[in-house]
């Protein structure tokens, strides 16, 4: 028929037009970008930069109601505690339209206020406690709304070393970059670490460096707003003059933004920096090297506004002194967990392996599983002997439990092992550290 184009057959494939190819490619570098808001208008205009390098008019992609249904499916699948509200997620979805309704024409009418942090604390390895602030659950869905549409701006000039809370990057990726390095000669390191990073970044500077990229006026005072929204510890109430909560769904991309200017630094004078967070090591050629970038650090730290630990910050010879990073130690061109990471999961088999528990041997050892799973995903890397004592030590643990079940006392060793040997609580499914990493070591060499 006149004007009606023939339907393409196999022998003639239809053609795609070079613009959807490219935008189709375009999608795919961002694949991780909040479709709610990041269009493929909005990310050619990303790659191609936007006049004068900033944004304006964010405010109605922050409160747009997809992105607040987005972001408000994240906090679900976290779950997590209740603020100082006691809204728990549960509440919060039992009206669920309303309440993002509510959020959407708040935060875009610039009248969203944010409620109080509710303060709580965890051990931290190094020991004491790390102070972690929890917002409410509708401060969390605008917090991860505001992520949403922020985020690839930063992103896309965020420096390759920095590895923490940044799409496709994580720890194992700068554990590998280190072993790297230090295989390749670069074996002085400057070991640093911030005072507190988390609780004295200035807001005053954050807030320069978010406008270098944002113009939006009301993104701007809905972000001051978080920094500066009060804080409950028990029955004290204060308002912060500087830092970003831990805890807080926008502070790893706040944290990433205000060392962004460092991590650009030490790239452009040749120094080898990889940071995950707030905690970064500078690994270089020669001692002379080390110091020149641990001077520059102390400089940059001190225009800042940031404090590096005095006792903590040390340059070493990563060769022959060794060094901490990531939960791991590196020494002698080798890398083993650290002692306070073994410490901190005997802590945790301990509290589940009481001699006095009541529960079944099933049920303990069921109860160890995720526990042993999870650190040998992260420490798989260490050397056999590490799980092989590990192992041991579980396995005293139980037989342990099972003497004092017999009336007998102390540890579970000698005799015990004829008792109940290795081979009886692999019956009972006892995750195995060694023989995780007996299969992790034939899978690499089957590949």
């Amino acid at each position: 028929m006149d004007g009606v184009k023939d339907e393409p057959t196999q022998d003639q494939p239809a053609t795609v037009s070079p613009r959807t190819k490219q935008a189709g490619e375009r999608r795919a570098r961002w694949a991780w970008a909040e479709a709610a808001v990041w269009t493929d208008r909005m990310l050619a205009a990303l790659e191609n930069g936007v006049q004068g390098g900033v944004w304006f008019s964010l405010i109605d992609k922050v409160g747009s109601d997809r992105n607040l249904a987005s972001a408000w499916a994240k906090v679900a699948d976290n779950d997590g505690a209740a603020g100082v509200d006691h809204v728990t997620v549960a509440m919060f979805e039992k009206h669920l339209e309303g309440n993002l309704r509510e959020l959407s024409q708040q935060s875009q009418r610039g009248t969203y206020c944010p409620q109080a942090v509710r303060r709580t604390y965890i051990p931290k390895a190094t020991g004491g406690e790390r102070p972690l602030g929890i917002p409410t659950i509708r401060d969390r869905v605008i917090q991860g709304a505001l992520r949403q549409a922020l985020e690839p701006i930063f992103e896309k000039d965020f420096h390759p070393h920095s590895y923490g809370f940044r799409p496709g990057k994580g720890c194992k990726d700068a554990l590998r970059r280190v072993d790297e390095l230090l295989k390749s000669g670069f074996t002085h390191v400057v070991d640093a670490d911030l005072k507190g990073y988390f609780d004295t970044i200035p807001h005053d500077k954050l807030l320069e460096r978010v406008r270098e990229k944002v113009a939006d006026g009301r993104v701007l005072t809905l972000i001051e707003s978080f920094l500066t929204a009060k804080v409950m510890d028990g029955l004290s109430q204060w308002t912060p003059t500087a830092g970003t909560p831990q805890g807080a769904v926008i502070s790893p991309l706040l944290s990433n933004i205000y060392l962004n200017p460092l991590d650009h630094l030490m790239a452009r004078q040749g120094w080898e920096m990889v940071r995950y967070a707030d905690d970064f090591v500078i690994l270089c050629r020669s001692e002379g090297e080390a110091r020149s970038a641990l001077e520059a650090v102390q400089q940059w730290t001190a225009q800042a506004g940031l404090t590096l630990h005095e006792h903590k910050t040390h340059i070493v010879d990563g060769a022959i002194e060794g060094f901490e990073f990531l939960g791991y130690r590196f020494e002698r061109g080798q890398h083993w967990p650290r002692e306070k990471s073994v410490q901190k999961l005997k802590d945790s088999v301990r509290s589940k392996t009481r001699r006095t528990s009541g529960h079944s041997l099933d049920r303990i050892i069921a109860d160890l599983t995720p526990t042993l799973r999870g650190w040998y995903g992260y420490f798989k890397h260490g050397p056999r002997r590490t799980f092989t004592r590990l192992d041991g030590w579980v396995r005293m643990r139980l037989r342990s439990i099972l003497r004092k079940r017999k009336g007998l006392r102390g540890c579970g060793r000698g005799i015990d092992h004829h008792h109940w040997p290795n081979a009886f609580f692999a019956a009972h499914g006892l995750y195995s550290l060694v023989r995780a990493h007996e299969l992790e070591c034939q899978s690499v060499k089957l590949r």
